[in-house]
């Protein structure tokens, strides 16, 4: 017990045998900040991207808080997707084993896609613990099949995609229907500004904990690869004779192209997974599954996949289409390189990507240029010194036709003899500048 840092939070004896049995040895970052607070009782933002260990960041301290001599809902926990709900309930019954409180502690998982019926019927005895999406739980307190209003603690996790899918309204009248001061634990990777009025309404003083995650880990490395007139099929399945992935993420910017992408790749002979936000629950489920049970080396998928749900051991991240935020990059390519993993990101790009190359480069993400020939990877010039080259070029070519003489008099074939000797001009003025340099 004596290795085990996690016994420097107040934590009771039979939740430090969990923790061991999870085989946790060391908080991260955000534990460390976010657990005395959470046990103490006081509401928090974390913010911090995934993989950083945030969902025991939570998870540990409301454990250690359940009352076994009420049967009621204690504590709510919100997820944006059912599959990140899943995931979490996951880990919420791996606790409850662990402490060998199987008979004491009790959790249910609401979520669409299963029977509403039989779940009303399950909750006439409250669980202690809630975790669900927003929708789902809202229709069951709708339905007086539920009560939060008992619950000491809620927490809304992966917030800003909660925002973007639209489910921060059902978010609201869930917290309408809880104690005012209810605790509140929020985490997302970024604040937007539209968070922050939702925040203020709710949010009495509470701890902010930003943990700067390095922008990407020491272990990834960033390989840009130009399109060149191709398809992101093409060029794809060129990369795919030259790696080994354990698990690849194709990431596409939406849904049709998602959709095209896989089958065009399919046709090429290749087994790819496919999963968006288009595909019923059924099929997300099964897709999961068998992702899970190592049926795909090559899953295509929406951003969905970088925040929505956790897909382990993936080793290679491709971007088919670089996405248009600098965030959404950070997201994708988060899902690689976890726990010590190595990872490989390599992204697909043409001249309309270079401003969020820059932006990326700036904030210290180190990229390289590769062309794939003859089955091999070749390191190739970085686009801005390409542009470097060409801002020289066409410098000397206005340079160029300023020293050419012009004719008053407009002779057959002048247009020809102009440009010959602008030409002649430019290779001395290029020639010249060399030499300087």
């Amino acid at each position: 017990m004596e290795n085990n840092h996690f016994s420097m939070f107040a934590f009771h004896p039979v939740l430090l045998e969990a923790v061991e049995r999870l085989q946790f040895y060391q908080p991260t970052e955000i534990q460390r900040q976010v657990i005395p607070a959470a046990l103490n009782g006081k509401s928090v933002i974390g913010q911090s991207h995934t993989g950083s260990g945030k969902t025991h960041a939570y998870l540990l301290p409301l454990f250690n808080q359940i009352d076994v001599n009420k049967r009621e809902v204690q504590f709510v926990i919100t997820a944006p997707t059912r599959e990140l709900a899943m995931q979490i309930h996951e880990e919420v019954k791996k606790i409850i084993h662990y402490a060998d409180k199987d008979n004491q502690w009790f959790a249910k998982l609401l979520v669409g896609g299963t029977d509403k019926q039989k779940m009303m019927e399950k909750l006439k005895q409250p669980p202690h613990i809630v975790v669900g999406t927003p929708g789902r739980i809202l229709d069951l307190v709708k339905e007086d099949a539920i009560s939060l209003y008992s619950a000491k603690s809620f927490v809304i996790d992966e917030a800003d995609l909660m925002l973007d899918l639209g489910f921060i309204h059902d978010v609201d009248q869930l917290l309408v229907r809880c104690k005012q001061d209810i605790q509140l634990l929020v985490f997302s990777a970024t604040i937007p500004q539209r968070l922050e009025h939702f925040f203020k309404k709710y949010l009495k003083n509470p701890l902010h904990v930003k943990i700067d995650d390095k922008l990407s880990p020491e272990t990834m490395e960033h390989r840009l690869i130009p399109l060149k007139h191709r398809t992101a099929a093409e060029v794809i399945f060129d990369i795919t004779k030259t790696i080994q992935p354990y698990l690849a993420i194709i990431f596409t910017n939406g849904k049709e192209l998602a959709n095209e992408l896989a089958a065009s790749l399919q046709q090429k002979g290749l087994d790819v997974g496919l999963i968006h936000g288009g595909l019923t629950p059924r099929e997300r489920k099964r897709m999961l599954k068998d992702i899970q049970n190592l049926r795909y080396q090559y899953i295509v998928a929406t951003d969905l996949a970088s925040r929505g749900i956790d897909i382990k051991g993936v080793s290679h991240v491709i971007n088919a289409q670089l996405p248009k935020e600098e965030d959404f990059y950070i997201h994708r390519v988060g899902r690689t390189a976890r726990a010590g993993m190595e990872g490989t990101a390599i992204s697909l790009y043409d001249e309309q990507d270079l401003k969020l190359i820059e932006k990326l480069e700036r904030k210290g993400l180190a990229f390289t240029f590769y062309t794939i020939k003859n089955g091999e990877w070749q390191e190739v010039k970085a686009w801005n010194e390409r542009n470097l080259r060409t801002k020289t070029e066409t410098n000397a070519e206005k340079e160029a036709w300023k020293k050419v003489r012009k004719t008053k008099k407009v002779k057959p074939g002048y247009k020809k003899k102009m440009k010959k000797q602008q030409e002649q001009i430019k290779r001395q003025l290029t020639k010249d500048t060399k030499r300087r340099k």
